[in-house]
This record gives structure tokens, sequence and C-alpha cells, in this order.
């Protein structure tokens, strides 16, 4: 055997010295680390813009669908035409067209007989023709069989099972006629500086029913119907009348008109009346119409 040993056998002791000596190498510098940037603040979202107002849809319009609602579920009795979609809207120049008064128009009125003698003749304390109520003109009657198929007409939009129901009530209600007139305020009403500040419009259905209680019933309804909702201002009083109502729709700075409507009952007539003008409205003279109208009701023979 010769002295040298092989690689493979040199001692284990001495591998792992030579292995300690040897430099360790040097750690891989850290690569670079860019610097954390700080999120940035969301932006705070816009306040959405408050929607404008609509062009004079607003309250006279919602009285308005009040009183087609009232109809409706009264069977139309106290069909008067609100005539919103008629009128000029715009805020600046409220405005409706006239008929022109006709020479005859008070002598026509006074000559009228039964339920349309009852209402207040043209000429009156100065209350003359006004604008049409709906397609019947200004001043127009139905007989009963006519005003019993206006009232089934006002119950069209219900669901069928109701409305069938209130049908079957109008005809025990026994619907004798209904007469209707409109007017304007003032007897020059076209050309008068008094119908600019103050006039207004206004028209009344008388509905003669055989049935009295269902006429109470129906007036009371109406009334209590608006002084439920809490919204609707007060009318004035009508001396002599409790069971007369007036209301008109909640304040609006931006409503250039305003209205009133009104019920009331007489013995087997139920009494509506609706009226218009601008801001503000006389609703005192309001009251005196329909004061006379009930006063000419009341007096004995005129509703029999």
């Amino acid at each position: 055997m010769t002295d040298e040993q092989p690689m493979s056998e040199q001692p284990v002791q001495e591998r792992v010295e030579e292995l300690v000596q040897e430099p360790a190498p040097e750690p891989a510098a850290p690569e670079s680390i860019a610097p954390v940037k700080k999120p940035k603040k969301p932006k705070k979202p816009k306040k959405p813009k408050k929607p404008k107002k609509p062009l004079r849809r607003g309250r006279v319009a919602a009285v308005a669908g009040s009183v087609l609602l009232v109809a409706a579920v009264l069977g139309g009795a106290g069909y008067t035409v609100v005539t919103v979609q008629d009128a000029d809207r715009d805020p600046g120049a409220p405005s409706w067209t006239f008929p022109v008064p006709a020479p005859n128009d008070a002598k026509t009125a006074k000559t009228a007989s039964g339920l349309a003698g009852m209402l207040v003749p043209y000429g009156t304390e100065g209350w003359t023709r006004g604008p049409d109520i709906g397609e019947f003109g200004s001043d127009a009657s139905l007989s009963g069989p006519e005003a019993t198929a206006l009232r089934k007409e006002a119950l069209r939009d219900l669901p069928r099972s109701q409305r069938r129901e209130l049908e079957k009530r109008i005809d025990k209600q026994r619907t004798k006629g209904i007469a209707m007139r409109s007017y304007l305020s003032t007897s020059s009403g076209i050309s008068s500086t008094l119908y600019a500040d103050s006039g207004f419009t206004m028209s009344v259905a008388l509905a003669q029913i055989e049935d009295k209680a269902a006429v109470k019933g129906m007036s009371t309804f109406q009334n209590e119907f608006f002084d439920a909702l809490k919204i609707f201002r007060k009318g004035p009083e009508i001396k002599g009348y409790k069971n007369a109502k007036c209301f008109l729709p909640p304040k609006d700075k931006d409503e250039k008109l305003d209205m009133m409507v009104c019920s009331a009952y007489q013995g087997d007539v139920l009494v509506s009346a609706t009226a218009f003008g601008a801001k503000p409205l006389n609703t005192k003279g309001v009251a005196m119409l329909l004061r006379e109208q009930l006063d000419r009701i009341a007096e004995p023979g005129e509703a029999v």
C-alpha cells in the first residue's frame, strides 16, 4: 500500500475545516422596493340636482284629481266637469276663452223650468255666462236616463266588480236629472278691469235623486273626504247652511291660479260647485253665489 490517500478518503474533519475557512458568498443586494403611494381619497359624490318643479301641474291639478276621484266613488252625482285640461296653465298668463254673453241669456234662464229653473239665472248680481263645462256647454240639462248614464260613465276606470256594484246602487237611487251652469263673476267680464283683479269662474251642478238619504250621504262623504286629507284649506262658511262645505288647495307661492270646491244638499237635490280664479280667489263671492243657489232650492215648491 502507498502512503498517499485518495481525495475521497480525506479525513472528514479536515474537509469540514476547509469549508468553514472558505468565505461565505455575499448575499445578493435586495431589490429596491418602490415606495407605497398613499391611496387617493375618493371624491365626494356630487349632490343630485333638485328636480325642477313641473310647470303648473301642481296643487290645483291635484285637487281636480281628488274631485274626479270623489265623483267616481259617488257615482258621478256631483259631476261638475273640472275643465283643467281646457284652461291655459302657463303661470304667466292664466286665462280662458269665454263666450260673448248673448242678449237673451237672462231671459232664457228665467224661463227655464224644472231642475234648470232652480239654477241662479244669468244677469243676477252681475253673473254672466261662463266657459263650457266639458262637452256640455255653459248651460245644460240632462233627463233622468241621461243623468243616470252620465253617473255610470264616471265609474269607467273602476274595477269591473266594483263598477257593477255601484251601477246597481245608482239604479236603486233613481236619478231624476242633472242641471249645470257656468258663470263669470262680472257682467262685463271680458273687458272689465274688475274681472282682471278679482274675477273668477264658477260651475254649479244640481243632481236631483229620489233617494234623499243617498243625497245626504254623498255630500257628507265628499266633505269628510277633503277634511280627512288634512292638506286642504277650509273655505268660508255658507251662512244658514251648515251642511255646505268648501275647500281650497294648499298654499303654493308658485301657483298663479286658485280654486275652490263646494258641496251641499237641499232635500233631494245635491249641489256641487267648482270655482277658478287668479290669486287671491274671491272666496266671499263664491260663497255668495252658492248661498243664493241654496236659497233658490230652499224656497217652497222649488225642489219638487
